[in-house]
């Protein structure tokens, strides 16, 4: 059944998830977070919502256009139901900004495959990268996938390296001139500190850090065995692999950075997970193991969302 509707491309699947999302951000924030009206900005919150429920479109975009998986909407499935396993990455607007600029730069990242307009695409990744960092400092370290582009794709023109250059220089010149009308240049040096608040990281409550571990030891299995299976499918399967496990290596390293009371930064993860446990559902060659699976994966997170909307 559940194959039925998610094993193909359908409007109807956008339909579904999108407006479970919605539900699921309104509930999230108002009876887990506990966040009352008194306590939400109305513009800021259908501002975040609207980039939240377009970044699912950006991720189906991405994955049809350099086939990360068969024609299902698995990652976009996978992608929902992360949500509703961790509901408190719902009350981090900033995590969902970051996340939404970072997959405007994968987009472009993905594309230099192609091997056209590549300094283009440079620019335009480095500079959404850079717009990421607006919302965390650490969000800078996904430069990295530029570099591993560069490097992978046309590492010996010097042009494309000093592309990076170029595009920091623009947004650092764009950055000055939009705070310096309102006279807050300053915002730069107390926004781009680069510090880590490990004392935080180590008294993260036992419930949250245990859900947290058997979602990293699914997901170390789901990088092993991509590695193993997938990497047998050519060159550029390969490349396309080691990217979304850097994505997911980085978007894990920033987690350990940033993480505090006040931010939840573990959608970023959720996108590059959502491609390797899609990839591995639909290797599954036995149709009733497959939809036993799904299940399976539906469930869990329904019974730990409305166990933490219990509990609340």
């Amino acid at each position: 059944m559940i194959s039925s509707i998610f094993g193909k491309t359908k409007p109807v699947n956008f339909v579904i998830l999108l407006s479970f999302i919605f539900f699921l951000y309104s509930i999230a924030n108002v009876f887990i977070l506990g966040r009352g009206l008194e306590d939400l900005n109305i513009f800021e919150e259908i501002v975040v919502l609207a980039v939240l429920l377009f970044s699912v479109f950006i991720m189906d975009f991405i994955v049809k256009r350099n086939k990360l998986s068969k024609n299902n909407s698995y990652v976009i499935l996978f992608f929902t139901l992360f949500l509703m396993a961790f509901p408190d990455t719902l009350g981090d607007s900033k995590s969902i900004l970051c996340s939404f600029f970072v997959l405007l730069a994968v987009r472009r990242i993905l594309s230099i495959k192609s091997l056209k307009n590549i300094k283009l695409k440079i620019f335009d990744a480095s500079l959404w990268i850079l717009v990421a960092s607006l919302f965390y400092d650490w969000g800078i370290l996904f430069m990295a996938l530029v570099v591993f582009a560069i490097l992978i794709y046309e590492p010996k023109n010097l042009r494309n390296w000093l592309v990076i250059l170029s595009s920091s220089i623009c947004f650092i010149l764009i950055l000055i001139g939009f705070l310096s009308v309102f006279n807050a240049v300053d915002w730069i040096w107390k926004h781009y500190t680069f510090q880590a608040d490990f004392e935080t990281l180590l008294t993260v409550q036992l419930t949250s850090s245990l859900k947290i571990v058997i979602f990293l030891i699914l997901n170390a299995f789901l990088i092993v065995w991509a590695f193993v299976k997938l990497g047998k499918s050519g060159v550029g399967r390969i490349i396309m692999i080691r990217l979304v496990v850097l994505i997911f290596a980085l978007g894990l390293l920033l987690n350990l950075l940033v993480v505090s009371k006040d931010s939840n930064s573990l959608i970023i993860i959720f996108f590059p997970s959502a491609i390797l446990a899609t990839n591995y559902v639909q290797s599954i060659k036995k149709e009733k193991f497959r939809e036993i699976l799904l299940i399976a994966c539906i469930l869990v997170p329904i019974s730990i969302f409305f166990g933490r909307l219990l509990i609340s």
